[in-house]
């Protein structure tokens, strides 16, 4: 199965620096890193840590591949639901949950499995939550300048769960909000509406308030 477009052979990386850095941090934790259950930690670690910021060699044209076509559609376009793990830039802890994307074309429309890889792309970083949804909001508007895109995400973060305040069940909603997504109330509603229907938006379907703060602007 071929590699995507936005990863990196980990061989690439391989000069043994981000391990001995490893080992250190093990040594630092009290642990001794040439136990048997810890000889091939600093390698796995590595190796997950690469692949779960991926997203910075992202290419985002060489991932959209071409995937955006001439229509005469004007109405709202829907993905919802998509699943995403992310990396807290603070702690190094993940956070991860659904994000729900809309947009309204001007003429042309991304074919609509690049969606879930533009969000997988600007998850693949170190991120905070309120900067993954800007990210992906602009980056449609940017590349098929809609009449408006909406972007929900939300999201559990174990920065919360397993330590600090530890609120197991909190949960962290953000909505980016651009065009008429954020010019029209009317527009705005609908999404979250749709977004209500058939399981989207979890904390949405529990009744909260359907006025999400927007934190990307025009």
């Amino acid at each position: 199965m071929q590699a995507p477009p936005f990863a990196q052979p980990y061989n690439l990386y391989d000069n043994g620096r981000m391990q001995d850095l490893i080992s250190n941090i093990l040594s630092e934790l009290g642990e001794d890193p040439d136990r048997e259950g810890l000889l091939n930690t600093p390698k796995r670690v590595e190796n997950s840590l690469r692949f779960l910021t991926s997203g910075y060699q992202a290419d985002i044209d060489r991932v959209l591949n071409g995937a955006l076509f001439t229509v005469d559609y004007s109405e709202m376009v829907i993905v919802k639901d998509i699943d995403f793990y992310s990396l807290c830039e603070h702690h190094l802890l993940p956070f991860f949950g659904k994000c729900h994307v809309a947009y309204i074309p001007s003429d042309r429309v991304i074919g609509l499995s690049k969606i879930p890889r533009l969000v997988e792309v600007f998850s693949r970083r170190l991120q905070v939550q309120e900067r993954l949804t800007a990210q992906i909001a602009e980056t449609i508007r940017e590349k098929i300048a809609p009449l408006g895109v909406g972007v929900v995400v939300e999201a559990t973060h174990l920065c919360m769960s397993m330590r600090g305040i530890e609120k197991q069940n909190a949960c962290a909603m953000t909505s980016a909000m651009l065009g008429t997504f954020r010019d029209s109330s009317r527009t705005r509603m609908e999404f979250l509406e749709l977004l209500r229907l058939r399981g989207g938006a979890g904390a949405l379907r529990q009744g909260q308030s359907a006025d999400l703060a927007c934190i990307a602007e025009e």
